[in-house]
């Protein structure tokens, strides 16, 4: 099936709003003192899967989708910075977790404060284009028929 205008439109404007997020996440999270990669990690450590508050290396590495040595490097970094504290993990033998430091927690509270419009906007663009997909596909459907 050949694009639309409309689907080209969609996907422009969700690149654009993608991009806008990434720019604003990166200013707001450097006037912190963060990067954007350790905003990203300490982020993906508090909304742990296994347990809230703590992740695995391996757990960062899929979710940030970094390598085993960036995520390494990125969590030395942090722990130097007292913003993550690195422990053995209690379940699983040999694996390491990282857990958030109050320095951490406050510092990452704050960006996601200062997000929060923007997460509103990115959010009401995505079901917007969620319900022109869907529209979109109906239409197509209704067309091979």
């Amino acid at each position: 099936m050949t694009p639309t205008a409309e689907d080209y439109d969609n996907a422009a404007a969700l690149r654009e709003m993608l991009r806008l997020f990434a720019r604003r996440t990166e200013v707001v999270s450097r006037a912190d003192g963060l990067t954007p990669r350790s905003y990203q990690l300490l982020l993906m450590v508090k909304t742990g899967r296994r347990e809230p508050g703590r992740a695995t290396l391996a757990e960062l590495e899929e979710r940030l989708q970094l390598g085993k040595s960036t995520v390494t490097e990125l969590v030395l970094r942090s722990e130097d910075a007292g913003l993550v504290h690195r422990e053995l993990d209690r379940n699983r033998r040999g694996a390491i977790s990282v857990r958030l430091t109050a320095a951490g927690e406050e510092r990452l509270a704050k960006v996601v404060a200062a997000l929060g419009d923007e997460r509103v906007r990115l959010l009401e663009l995505l079901s917007k284009l969620t319900a022109a997909a869907t529209v979109s596909a109906t239409r197509a459907s209704s067309v091979r028929s």
